[in-house]
């Protein structure tokens, strides 16, 4: 199904690391990009990483650094591979996939919550 999948949030300590992934079946010809979003309680969903089919990211400025997005387009699976992670990095994380039609699939969503 093109509607992503995400998996691998969890709860970490300070300073630990995770790695989410976003599993879609959406096909590389219609594939435009993947991105990671957060919603932290309380607060609008955020952008976290972005990836673009040519390979070009961008970043949160408060994850830069600290959080790494790749794709591999085989597998057709994305990553978040976050280290370093602080309490503030806490809240539901967000998979959304984008066509070449402007068509945006979003994920259920999973937790991360980070204990200081």
């Amino acid at each position: 199904q093109v509607q992503p999948v995400e998996s691998g949030g969890g709860l970490v300590q300070d300073g630990e690391s995770l790695r989410l992934t976003c599993a879609s079946s959406i096909s590389s010809f219609i594939f435009n990009a993947m991105g990671w979003y957060r919603q932290a309680p309380g607060k609008q969903r955020e952008l976290v990483a972005r990836m673009t089919r040519n390979g070009s990211t961008n970043y949160a400025d408060s994850v830069k650094g600290r959080f790494t997005i790749s794709r591999d387009n085989t597998r057709k699976t994305g990553f978040l591979q976050m280290n370093s992670l602080k309490p503030e990095d806490t809240g539901v994380y967000y998979c959304k996939i984008e066509d070449q039609l402007g068509n945006n699939y979003w994920g259920q969503g999973t937790q991360v919550i980070v204990s200081s």
